[in-house]
């Protein structure tokens, strides 16, 4: 009996939709990491990309636990002497939530070529609307 592995040109995608309302930010960002990944799937291959397109909805209103929105930064660098660019998590929850949402998606993915194309199937969105109703997305439940 021989292994199956998944082939690029078999995969076949759904949409699911999260909603990270009330419900902490990482533990949101490890679900659609596992579903963009396709961990979720009887026919996941670690070197294909076999995963799925997630929206998640709500970013705005995903929590952060602790002492993170105080003490924890979102770090940029333009490669220029002096040109770290900081910013507290509770600016950055506030004024844009979905850069937050993507930045803690992308920590848990891959880090390769891969990752790029799982990341351009994440859609984020701050509230509880979106436009991707043609494609008829489910709500992902098991969490």
């Amino acid at each position: 009996m021989s292994t199956y592995m998944e082939k690029k040109e078999t995969v076949s995608r759904k949409w699911y939709i999260l909603d990270a309302a009330g419900k902490p930010l990482g533990r949101t960002a490890t679900v659609a990491a596992d579903l963009l990944r396709g961990k979720h799937k009887v026919t996941f291959t670690p070197h294909v990309d076999c995963g799925d397109f997630v929206v998640i909805l709500n970013a705005e209103q995903a929590v952060l636990t602790g002492k993170k929105l105080e003490q924890k930064y979102y770090r940029r660098h333009s490669g220029w002497p002096g040109g770290l660019k900081e910013t507290k998590y509770s600016r950055l929850m506030q004024t844009r939530p979905e850069l937050a949402m993507n930045l803690a998606v992308r920590g848990m993915l891959q880090k390769n070529t891969i990752a790029s194309d799982q990341l351009k199937r994440l859609k984020v969105y701050c509230c509880a609307e979106h436009k991707h109703q043609a494609q008829q997305p489910e709500a992902w439940t098991a969490e």
